[in-house]
């Protein structure tokens, strides 16, 4: 049935929605993973192999470091999440045809404390 995983366990995740599943996972611990770490963590019965597939996707894509610390095989970031959701603000910006207007939008959807956080780091000295 599409939509759905063949073991029958529930709806099937795209590869958007899996390389940020295991990039959460990998932020969320100091230690670098092995792919069996993190089909562990990730649970819902991912097949090794497309937890490998992720791995090398986001490796070719220079978002996770592989064979840290001797341990062959184990993963780690390559950058914490704020870096890489500043950079996929900054390349929405790029392909938009007016990124003011974005910016405008964005910052009247951001939360009072939000806006505070952005006019104080504005208001900083460089």
């Amino acid at each position: 049935m599409a939509g759905t995983s063949p073991g029958g366990g529930g709806e099937r995740r795209g590869a958007g929605a899996l390389e940020s599943e295991v990039l959460a996972t990998l932020w969320s611990t100091e230690d670098a993973l092995s792919p069996v770490e993190i089909q562990d963590r990730l649970g819902g019965g991912l097949a090794y192999n497309t937890v490998h597939t992720i791995l090398r996707r986001l490796y070719d894509k220079g978002l996770v470091r592989r064979d840290v610390d001797g341990r062959r095989g184990a993963y780690r970031p390559a950058k914490n999440a704020a870096e890489v959701t500043a950079e996929a603000m900054r390349r929405a910006l790029d392909r938009g045809p007016d990124p003011i207007a974005a910016l405008q939008q964005f910052v009247s959807a951001l939360t009072p404390q939000e806006e505070q956080v952005l006019r104080d780091l504005l208001d900083e000295e460089p």
